[in-house]
C-alpha cells in the first residue's frame, strides 16, 4: 500500500460489557457526546466524540472485564489542553470514586514536563489524561520506564 501522507488515528473502538454504564462513564465524567447509536438488542453500539469529530466507538459484545495480560490494547489516553483540564478531570473522577492506578498527576517520566493521572473504565480498561506541560515537579512513580507502561 502506498500513501501520499502519514496516517493518523482515526478513533477507538472499545469491547465493553455493559454499555449504558459505559456511555454514563464516558459521557457524563469524561464530556464525549454521542454522536450515533445502534440499540437493537444484541447489536448495541455508540459513536462518542466531540463537536461531531468521532474518537471513540463503544461495543457491547464482551463478556469480562479487561485483561491486561492479554495482547491488544495496553491503554488508552486522552490528550488535555492544560495542567488544569487534567486536574479538572481527576476531580470529577474522583467525585464518583473512580480509582486511580497513581496518586493523582504524575510525570511521564523522571524529569519530564508531560504527565497526568493514569486510572480504569467501569470495564478495568486502562485509561490515562494527560497534558504535555505542567508536570515538571510531579512525581514519576517508575525510575526505568515510562510512567503510561506499568500501571
Amino acid at each position: 500500500m502506498t500513501t501520499s501522507s502519514a496516517l493518523v488515528t482515526g478513533h477507538v473502538g472499545l469491547n465493553v460489557t455493559d454499555i449504558d454504564r459505559s456511555l454514563v462513564f464516558y459521557g457524563d465524567v469524561l464530556g464525549f457526546d454521542v454522536i450515533g447509536e445502534g440499540k437493537e438488542d444484541g447489536r448495541r453500539y455508540a459513536f462518542l466524540g466531540r463537536d461531531g469529530t468521532l474518537v471513540l466507538t463503544l461495543w457491547q459484545q464482551a463478556d469480562a472485564a479487561f485483561e491486561p495480560t492479554r495482547a491488544g490494547l495496553h491503554h488508552l489516553a486522552f490528550e488535555a489542553g492544560s495542567m488544569a483540564d487534567v486536574r479538572a478531570a481527576e476531580n470529577r473522577l474522583r467525585e464518583r470514586g473512580v480509582a486511580f492506578a497513581h496518586d493523582g498527576v504524575v510525570a511521564h517520566g523522571e524529569g519530564t514536563a508531560s504527565g497526568g493521572i493514569f486510572f480504569h473504565d467501569p470495564d478495568g480498561t486502562r485509561l490515562e489524561i494527560f497534558a504535555a506541560t505542567g508536570a515538571e515537579n510531579a512525581p514519576a512513580p517508575t525510575e526505568a520506564a515510562p510512567t503510561c507502561g506499568f500501571f
